[in-house]
C-alpha cells in the first residue's frame, strides 16, 4: 500500500523514542492487589506518555472486588498499563502493570512472559492480598521485591515484622516508597536490578 501525503503514518513523537545510546532492555511487571498504586508507580516514573487501560468503576464489581482502603477509587485497571524508563544511557526497562482484581488475574500470564523481574506493590492495611501475588511468581520463577507503598492511614512495621508477615526469605529486598515521586519509585526499580545483579552473580538468575 502506498501512503502518500495526509495519508503518511506517523512516527513515534520524538520525546517517545528510543535513546540511540539504549544497547540492552529488560521487562519489568509490576503488580500487586487492587489500588496499591501500580498505575501511580508507572505514570510517576515512565519517561514516556504511560498507556494505560483504566476504566470507570461500575456498580457489577460491587461484592466482587475487593476495595477496602480505595473506597474513592473511580477507575480500574483492566488489562495492562505500560511505560519506559532509561536506567543508564545504555539499560531501559519496560514497565507492564497488571490488573489488581482477581478476576483479571488470567492475564498475567501472558504479562509475566519474557519478564526479567518483578516489584510487588503492598498496601499494609491488607497484607493479605500479597500471598497469591508473590505465589504466582514464584510458581513462574520470576525474582521480585516487595515495595510498601506509604498510605497516610497505612500502618507502619519493621522490616523484619513485614518479613516474617509476608514469610519472605532473607535475600528479598523490602523498600518503603511512595510511588507518587518519581523519585521513590525510581529508587524502587534500582533497588530490584541490583538484586537481580546479586542473582545474576551468584548464578541463581537463569
Amino acid at each position: 500500500m502506498d501512503f502518500k501525503g495526509s495519508d503518511t503514518i506517523p512516527g513515534p513523537r520524538t520525546a517517545d523514542q528510543l535513546p540511540h545510546t539504549a544497547q540492552a532492555a529488560v521487562k519489568i511487571v509490576i503488580v500487586g492487589g487492587f489500588g496499591v498504586g501500580k498505575t501511580t508507580m508507572v505514570g510517576s516514573v515512565s519517561e514516556i506518555k504511560p498507556l494505560t487501560t483504566e476504566e470507570t468503576m461500575t456498580q457489577a464489581g460491587i461484592g466482587i472486588d475487593d476495595n477496602y482502603g480505595s473506597e474513592t477509587k473511580t477507575a480500574t485497571t483492566v488489562a495492562m498499563d505500560f511505560g519506559r524508563i532509561s536506567i543508564t544511557d545504555k539499560l531501559v526497562l519496560y514497565l507492564f502493570g497488571t490488573p489488581g482484581q482477581e478476576r483479571f488475574w488470567f492475564l498475567w500470564n501472558g504479562l509475566f512472559e519474557g519478564a526479567l523481574g518483578a516489584v510487588v506493590l503492598v498496601d499494609t492495611r491488607r497484607l493479605e492480598v500479597s500471598f497469591d501475588v508473590m505465589g504466582r511468581l514464584e510458581e513462574r520463577g520470576v525474582p521480585f521485591v516487595v515495595a510498601v507503598n506509604s498510605f497516610p492511614d497505612a500502618p507502619r512495621y519493621p522490616v523484619e515484622e513485614l518479613r516474617t508477615a509476608l514469610d519472605l526469605t532473607p535475600e528479598i529486598p523490602i523498600i518503603e516508597c511512595d510511588v507518587r515521586r518519581r523519585a521513590s519509585s525510581k529508587d524502587v526499580l534500582l533497588t530490584l536490578m541490583r538484586f537481580l545483579h546479586s542473582l545474576a552473580l551468584s548464578g541463581a538468575l537463569t
